[in-house]
């Protein structure tokens, strides 16, 4: 895709203003195709595709989780490791409406807000990753190692396997 034709999101603009390289994949938008049609779609693997979820603890305060797409994030474990009684899923129009983004093309970068990022700590083991340039439908590959520099996750074990 030419860089012309990329679609500027708030994310996108973060990328750009922080000089992190991507490359941005453009794919067809599947409702409920989840991080297994993105990664098939691509052709890559799904351990390599970021999940970006925004959730929020016992007192309402929304916070982003970043997963690898072929694993699910134990609550219960996560609220253990920062010290919170519970975290539970937003629902998806809570979701929107911290993020600025649509359930589904939402991305850490460029959030209507600003809120804590907390990260499985293998995802910046990973030499690349594919996560969501603030639309649905659009990846961008980049090095794990500019998101940490850029979003400065807490880095935390709480994978399951999906």
């Amino acid at each position: 895709m030419a860089r012309d034709n990329l679609p500027v999101t708030a994310a996108i603009r973060v990328l750009r203003a922080a000089g992190i390289p991507f490359v941005p994949h453009v794919y067809d938008y599947e409702p409920r195709g989840g991080t297994a049609h993105s990664a098939a779609s691509l052709g890559v693997d799904e351990h390599a595709v970021i999940k970006t979820l925004i959730m929020e603890d016992d007192q309402k305060r929304p916070l982003v989780v970043l997963m690898h797409g072929d694993r699910e994030v134990s609550t219960r474990n996560l609220a253990r490791a920062i010290g919170l009684r519970s975290i539970q899923p937003c629902q998806p129009a809570e979701a929107d409406r911290h993020s600025g983004y649509q359930v589904g093309g939402t991305s850490p970068f460029g959030t209507r807000r600003s809120m804590p990022v907390y990260m499985q700590r293998s995802i910046a083991d990973l030499p690349r990753i594919y996560i969501n340039g603030g639309r649905r439908g659009m990846l961008v590959e980049l090095d794990p190692a500019d998101l940490v520099r850029v979003l400065k996750p807490q880095l935390v074990d709480v994978a399951t396997i999906a």
